[in-house]
């Protein structure tokens, strides 16, 4: 049989023909914490999903390389119309981000009629457009509180949802069945054996895992918040408790600590479709062109600027 795969690549190789690649296209590349660490070596910004939109519309490049999921493409077009976004993988979607459509929203809108709609940043394009403000696991605590309202539908995320609602009692919040799928299938009962295993470990936790599982922890907060909370802890060990990615970028990050992930079920299938490869033919032709209508933009936005606005 003969071998029509002559030229094989290495990680190292694809890596640089990736970077000759950007130089020569002048792209720029994003990578969410999530993507492998053969990805987030070779991006221009690694980050959380809206600080990804923000560093884009920063850039004065024209084309950006998203490597994430499609609802964080979509708002980098968002925030940067004139720039023209490619999602390195259009098969990476947030199952979490699709759990609700504008038609059962408009429903809900119309039962909920004096509530405000506050929207996880990981939903679609379209939803956004008919939503109040948008909110990320950082900054929701604190945009809530702001609101004048004190009657919060908040969507999709309702573990989310409900780690906000823990913090401000004065407030009634109405929630939709939805959430991670990744986060939300962690146990209570893989906590303790985690705990048991690392005993001297702190336990880092993602505020969309279930409301048993975010009481144990030491942290609670979004990916770049646990990054920055081990990062500067004089604790030595630590059991992350969500994406496994992040516990392996630490473990790059601080050579003198020990990084144990929560479960071995922690993993996004959606974030593990972008390879290597997919990158590097996202510059060279490939990947999907994200493209909203002008409308769609302009609704979309207006959420987006009154998270701006109060957070």
């Amino acid at each position: 049989m003969s071998n029509h795969c002559r030229d094989v690549w290495t990680v190292s190789s694809l890596q640089q023909a990736i970077l000759k690649a950007k130089e020569e296209s002048g792209a720029f590349i994003l990578a969410h914490s999530y993507q492998s660490r053969a990805i987030t070596e070779i991006a221009d910004f690694v980050g959380d999903s809206f600080a990804l939109s923000k560093k884009a519309a920063e850039t004065d490049c024209k084309t950006v390389i998203m490597c994430g999921v499609r609802f964080m493409a979509e708002t980098v077009k968002i925030l940067s119309p004139e720039k023209k976004v490619i999602l390195a993988n259009a098969e990476a979607a947030c199952p979490m981000a699709e759990q609700l459509d504008v038609e059962l929203l408009s429903a809900l809108k119309e039962q909920y009629k004096d509530f405000t709609v506050v929207a996880y940043i990981n939903t679609t394009a379209e939803l956004k457009t008919i939503c109040d403000v948008c909110v990320t696991s950082s900054s929701a605590v604190e945009i809530v509180k702001k609101l004048e309202n004190d009657k919060i539908l908040f969507i999709p995320d309702c573990n989310l949802g409900s780690w906000v609602e823990k913090q401000i009692p004065e407030k009634t919040f109405k929630f939709v069945h939805g959430g991670c799928p990744t986060h939300s299938k962690i146990s209570a009962l893989e906590v303790k054996k985690a705990k048991a295993l690392h005993p001297n470990a702190l336990f880092l936790v993602h505020p969309e895992c279930k409301p048993e599982v975010v009481k144990e922890a030491d942290y609670v907060g979004s990916t770049s918040g646990i990054m920055n909370f081990a990062k500067n802890s004089d604790a030595k060990e630590f059991i992350i408790g969500t994406e496994t990615s992040i516990a392996e970028h630490l473990s790059f990050e601080c050579r003198d600590k020990r990084f144990y992930p929560l479960s071995k079920d922690l993993i996004c299938p959606n974030m593990k479709l972008t390879a290597l490869s997919d990158v590097y033919y996202a510059l060279t032709g490939g990947g999907e062109e994200i493209s909203l209508s002008k409308e769609t933009i302009e609704a979309a936005r207006r959420c987006i600027d009154k998270m701006i606005e109060l957070g």
